[in-house]
């Protein structure tokens, strides 16, 4: 049966370009817009210097119950627009969208929430907005804050809790709405890795086990792939393919976006990623010289992660490094400088510019694309910078055969890795 149904569904804004920095214009303008609405009261008047923009356009597609369907798409592409006509925030220009069943809506963090108000009082407040009774909860909101994991805080004014915090609550109200359609946008690279597997996890549970229909956007196509069952890309307020083979649509999507283009090194150039304990200034993927690697890489060859930058606050909790994701966006390993007892641990004493290396084990990687993404973390504190951010820089490159010198092995392997084990015969 039908959960929601889209037919031709467009949203336009307009944009205005009067220039009103004067005075006289601004006071002009009002007056002169005054005085039409009074003469014409249910007439818009649009300035000739007015732009339409179409955030959305001619996009048609339906949802059957139970299903679990990304939308993917770059920034700007219309996903969040779309998940606010069908979250009814906002009415559709033109076309109809139709729904069966109750929605409840994860668009944004601490959305519903009054930063005055504690953690308790804000369950029960943003969990009356998402339609729940009273007594409904009430009979769930020991599992609400179990899941939310901030019992601890629960009697603390929101203003006080982090932006994890306030993911972790706002998403276990809208888990434990018994609605038929749950809608989540990106909220979850807010939250840690454990919380986002715990995320996905209950998304899963409600989808196969409650037969609920769920709508997600995440920028993290390894979420995309373990969650959903069917894909649909948008870009520049269009519908660009549907499928339900999401790894293909993953794979399709990278490839349309440029995300498989290598890029060996990046530079901070625009000042970005600024927090107040390390700001990079360079990540690449170096050769044996130091040069940037170009050109697809093979095995048997030795290349360099390369991380440089300043820390501006000395902390023994700090940690630099970077996620490794293949070409579906799936993640293979990460690494930081603390993992071995003699990797640089002393970057805890450190305050200025520092530069540290690791070699890639290009040996046990699959092959095909892959790409870098910067990490670094307080562990067990909070990020500073996250590797499934939509902005944190990356680099890439590309794994070419032979595997080995086997004829077995000639070509990319089935699984994530690629290992060559040695194996004897027992007894020989």
């Amino acid at each position: 049966m039908t959960a929601i149904k889209i037919e031709n569904a467009g949203k336009k804004y307009i944009i205005s370009r009067r220039n009103e920095d004067r005075l006289y214009d601004v006071m002009a303008g009002f007056l002169s817009r005054t005085a039409k609405r009074i003469i014409h009261p249910f007439t818009r008047i649009k300035s000739q210097e007015d732009e339409n923009f179409w955030a959305l356009r001619n996009v048609s597609f339906s949802v059957e119950e139970g299903e679990r369907l990304a939308l993917i798409g770059r920034n700007g592409a219309g996903k969040s627009t779309l998940l606010k006509l069908i979250s009814r925030i906002t009415s559709p220009t033109e076309g109809r969208i139709s729904l069966r069943g109750r929605v409840s809506s994860l668009l944004e963090v601490g959305t519903g929430f009054h930063p005055e108000l504690t953690g308790r009082e804000n369950i029960y407040l943003n969990a009356a907005i998402l339609g729940m009774r009273t007594h409904e909860i009430r009979r769930k909101f020991d599992a609400i804050v179990d899941f939310s994991g901030v019992e601890k805080f629960i009697d603390t004014p929101v203003k006080r809790y982090s932006s994890g915090m306030y993911v972790r609550l706002a998403f276990a109200v809208a888990a434990h709405l018994d609605s038929e359609i749950l809608i989540i946008d990106e909220v979850l690279a807010v939250g840690d890795v454990e919380f986002q597997k715990k995320c996905l996890g209950k998304m899963d549970e409600i989808s196969r086990g409650e037969g609920r229909t769920i709508l997600f956007v995440s920028h993290n196509m390894g979420a995309v792939l373990q969650l959903c069952s069917r894909v649909i890309c948008l870009d520049g307020g269009k519908m660009i393919f549907d499928t339900t083979n999401p790894a293909e649509g993953v794979k399709k999507y990278l490839s349309l976006s440029g995300d498989n283009i290598s890029r060996s090194e990046w530079i901070n150039k625009k000042s970005e990623c600024i927090n107040d304990y390390f700001l990079p200034e360079r990540f690449g993927i170096y050769d044996s010289d130091g040069k940037p690697v170009t050109g697809p890489l093979t095995r048997g060859g030795k290349v360099y992660a390369e991380i440089e930058g300043t820390i501006t606050k000395p902390d023994e909790s700090l940690c630099i490094g970077y996620a490794m994701y293949n070409h579906d966006g799936v993640l293979l390993y990460w690494t930081f400088q603390k993992d071995l007892d003699n990797s640089p641990n002393e970057l805890q004493n450190l305050c200025g510019h520092v530069c540290i290396r690791s070699e890639i084990p290009l040996d046990v990687l699959n092959l095909g694309d892959k790409r870098l993404a910067l990490a670094v973390i307080l562990f067990g504190r909070e990020w500073l910078i996250h590797p499934n951010d939509k902005n944190t820089p990356s680099v890439s490159f590309t794994l070419e055969g032979p595997l080995n010198d086997s004829p077995f092995c000639v070509m990319e392997r089935s699984g994530v890795m690629a290992l060559n084990i040695l194996w004897t015969v027992k007894g020989a």
